[in-house]
């Protein structure tokens, strides 16, 4: 794999895709017009309640993800990496991936999601935190991984490997589970938009916390989306 993809892996916050984007991404953007009008989107109050989903996770648990294209499902073990399980527990408790888009999508690298289409849901866990993992284990094809800013800067937005990306090991990011079922569905996400900008023309992660659904389905309405994402049986 390319230094270059590996040099920004999804940096969650700063937005950048590529080793010379770190300070381009801090310039701003226009707002894109539509993106513009304040739309207020129904959702669920305990979404904003971030010192609630405080909960410790199983030793092993399985995520059901129903989306846009198919499902498929992920399996969790805590002793891989117990803060970045701990925290997708929580999220997938409270419903918090439901309807959220994968906004994006790398072929031959991986596919994040994670960004609220809410802006005030995003605000809320835009600080929230969790403190590093050791890692214990590579990020090879179908591991998932929080995506980081730097240092102790997880919050809420996470990858799936689509190959051995074992250049990211050294940098961060941990895995905490794999996709157990459905990895042909998630290498069928639509990837037509790219990487974000400025190495792509892909949905840039500052107008999604700012703008949240009314910038992605303006700009982009073939990303795939997860319906919903459920605590499964294992199995």
């Amino acid at each position: 794999m390319m230094l270059h993809r590996t040099c920004l892996l999804v940096l969650a916050v700063a937005g950048c895709t590529r080793s010379s984007a770190i300070a381009d991404a801090a310039k701003e953007q226009a707002e894109p017009a539509a993106a513009k009008a304040s739309v207020e989107v129904a959702f669920d109050a305990k979404l904003l309640d971030v010192d609630a989903a405080n909960r410790e996770a199983p030793a092993e648990f399985d995520v059901a993800f129903t989306t846009t294209k198919g499902d498929f499902k992920v399996r969790v073990h805590r002793d891989w990496a117990p803060l970045g399980a701990d925290r997708f527990y929580n999220l997938v408790s409270i419903g918090y991936f439901d309807g959220l888009a994968f906004f994006r999508v790398v072929d031959g690298f991986m596919v994040q999601f994670g960004l609220h289409g809410v802006p005030k849901v995003s605000a809320a866990w835009k600080t929230a935190r969790i403190a590093d993992d050791k890692r214990t284990q590579s990020n090879r094809k179908g591991k998932v991984s929080f995506a980081n800013s730097g240092p102790n800067t997880r919050t809420t937005q996470v990858f799936i490997n689509f190959n051995d990306n074992v250049a990211l090991d050294g940098m961060g990011f941990s895995p905490f589970g794999e996709v157990i079922a459905g990895m042909d569905v998630v290498e069928k996400l639509h990837a037509g938009y790219g990487d974000g900008p400025p190495g792509g023309s892909g949905p840039e992660q500052r107008e999604i916390e700012r703008n949240g659904d009314a910038y992605l389905n303006q700009r982009f309405p073939k990303l795939d989306r997860i319906e919903r994402a459920t605590l499964a049986d294992p199995g």
